[in-house]
């Protein structure tokens, strides 16, 4: 049975910085493509970052101007997510998804195979 499992959202103030982390268990982590989406009230979930199997390969939507990475570890089957800058704007819950696939060939969320229950992530101004 897969799950991932996310951790490390919460509140901060604007300019400040967060680390989310998925946990992975139940799949072969290295096969996956793993990706960052996040979800707004009453917006679609959106793409944020996605890394390939080895981590060669980094995807981020353009509209994150570079405050946010996307980093994994093989070794503890797990997937982080740095974000600095953080503003209001990314107010959101955000969910890990794993895609079987080792390259990144979908960055919308029907690609994705299995996917987290998210953190939320409040950022107040």
């Amino acid at each position: 049975q897969v799950q991932l499992v996310e951790s490390g959202g919460g509140l901060v103030q604007a300019g400040g910085s967060l680390r989310l982390a998925c946990a992975a268990t139940g799949l072969t982590f290295r096969d996956y493509t793993m990706a960052w989406f996040r979800q707004a009230p009453g917006k679609y979930r959106e793409i944020v970052a996605a890394i390939s199997w080895n981590g060669d390969d980094t995807y981020y939507t353009r509209s994150l101007s570079g405050r946010f990475t996307i980093s994994r570890d093989n070794a503890k089957n797990a997937v982080y997510l740095q974000m600095n800058d953080l503003s209001p704007e990314d107010t959101a819950r955000y969910y890990c998804a794993a895609d079987l696939a080792k390259a990144i060939v979908a960055i919308r969320d029907a690609g994705y195979d299995y996917w987290g229950s998210g953190t939320q992530v409040t950022v107040s101004s």
